[in-house]
């Protein structure tokens, strides 16, 4: 029977965090963040304070990921720490709205963007049909070897932060900025505003937990994910600040809010109109590597479910000439498609971007009940200033979620109820697999 194969390198495995971390926050973000605290400076710490949380879920993930350096990322260290229920309520989660819901978005806003200064997309019709045209050729990508996918997530990440770090140098080159604007700003907000800017970095920081779901084929896992995990994110966070200290260096902080696009605002200060097409560009290449990174990574989980037994038996079938779960890779890209044609990814990830941060919370915990439970099983690598910075992460994350439940009562509680809808499904494919 063919089996998954360790083809992805350190290079590779780097490209896929910074490539599915790096999206389309870098371009988006500053502008909600500015509207909740008001102050560059506050933009900026929050920034810091998301980055360091996502660190140090990741040196969290880095620890597991060197404990069970399989298919499945969360979804096995969930089941190790919690049970099997709780791996299969995240990968439940994962493979009907949290992924296709991604890679959803991700294709319908590069379609948009391309649609805005390169190409002529006008319409709904058309934007979703480029939408899901962009998705089956990436599908199609990653139904190839996965070495062939990391060459192309190596070549888009490495081209994505040449742009990142040129439109930092153009701004800072040739803007009629001014870096006392950095301390401009109302600089008056409350712990809750802090909190909501926060939330928007979170958003721009996460996807680091999708490097682990592709254990299985990364080469000499043990070394190679924790070093990939700790220099992806430092290189990330390099760059978000850099590019945001550029925003507020270019444009008032008031200009900044109400911006549609920082980034293009940024740019057409020193580029003119042409700076919409170049950033339009910038926009899709990013999107659609965060995009390839998604579809790679994530088709590993509901591989894995299926290879315990607990998930459609069909998707644990892994070519025999590309080592690949090509039916999972293909059924994820049909979803997606789905979503992206009816256009309800946006409403669906809203209500389960917080449940993610109820399995980020569950899995760094089981970093805890795993040093406990098991003290003397082989760590490659150990979360440095453990049990300090596990706990940290946990206690902010769980404040966060009670945030986001306080601004989002009715979101927060459907995406609790789809995970919980989850339970039943894992009763029925226990009892079929026994």
């Amino acid at each position: 029977m063919a089996e998954l194969r360790r083809s992805l390198g350190f290079r590779d495995a780097a490209s896929l965090v910074v490539g599915t971390i790096i999206g389309t926050g870098v371009f988006l973000k500053a502008t909600p963040m500015a509207a909740a605290v008001g102050s560059p400076l506050a933009v900026l710490a929050a920034l810091f304070a998301a980055g360091a949380l996502s660190f140090f879920g990741a040196l969290a993930y880095a620890e597991l990921g060197a404990m069970f350096p399989s298919a499945g990322g969360e979804y096995v260290y969930l089941r190790e720490a919690w049970g099997p229920p709780f791996g299969f309520l995240y990968g439940w989660t994962r493979f009907w709205i949290g992924t296709p819901g991604s890679i959803a978005s991700y294709a319908t806003g590069a379609a948009i963007f391309a649609g805005e200064g390169l190409v002529p997309i006008e319409g709904d019709l058309a934007r979703k049909v480029t939408a899901c045209a962009l998705i089956l050729v990436f599908t199609v990508i990653n139904c190839l070897t996965v070495a062939f996918g990391g060459r192309v997530q190596s070549i888009m990440t490495a081209m994505k932060i040449v742009l990142i770090v040129g439109l930092a140098a153009l701004v800072f080159g040739g803007a009629p900025g001014d870096f006392a604007r950095l301390g401009q700003g109302t600089g008056v907000w409350t712990v809750s505003a802090f909190g909501a800017a926060m939330i928007s970095g979170l958003w721009a920081t996460d996807g680091w937990n999708n490097l682990p779901m592709a254990a299985g084929e990364v080469r000499d896992p043990t070394r190679v994910i924790p070093r990939a995990l700790v220099v992806g994110m430092l290189i990330v966070m390099s760059l978000y600040a850099l590019v945001f200290v550029a925003y507020f260096y270019a444009l008032p902080v008031g200009d900044i809010v109400r911006s549609k696009s920082v980034a293009t605002e940024a740019a057409i200060t020193v580029l003119g109109s042409t700076g919409v097409a170049v950033m339009s560009a910038a926009f899709v290449l990013s999107a659609l590597g965060a995009m390839n990174g998604s579809i790679l990574t994530s088709a590993r989980v509901p591989y894995a479910m299926a290879s315990d037994g607990l998930f459609f038996r069909q998707l644990a079938r892994v070519s025999p000439r590309t080592h690949v779960p090509v039916v999972a890779v293909i059924v994820q890209g049909v979803w997606a498609c789905v979503l992206a044609s009816t256009g309800s990814f946006d409403q669906l990830t809203d209500m389960v971007v917080f449940a993610s941060w109820v399995f980020y919370a569950l899995a760094t915990a089981g970093v805890i009940v795993l040093r406990r439970r098991l003290p003397d099983a082989p760590r490659a690598f150990k979360v440095p200033g453990y049990p300090w910075l596990p706990v940290l992460f946990i206690v902010t994350a769980t404040a966060l979620l009670v945030d986001t439940v306080w601004l989002q009562p009715a979101r927060s509680a459907i995406g609790l109820g789809f995970i919980a809808a989850g339970f039943p499904a894992y009763l029925l494919f226990r009892r079929a697999k026994r």
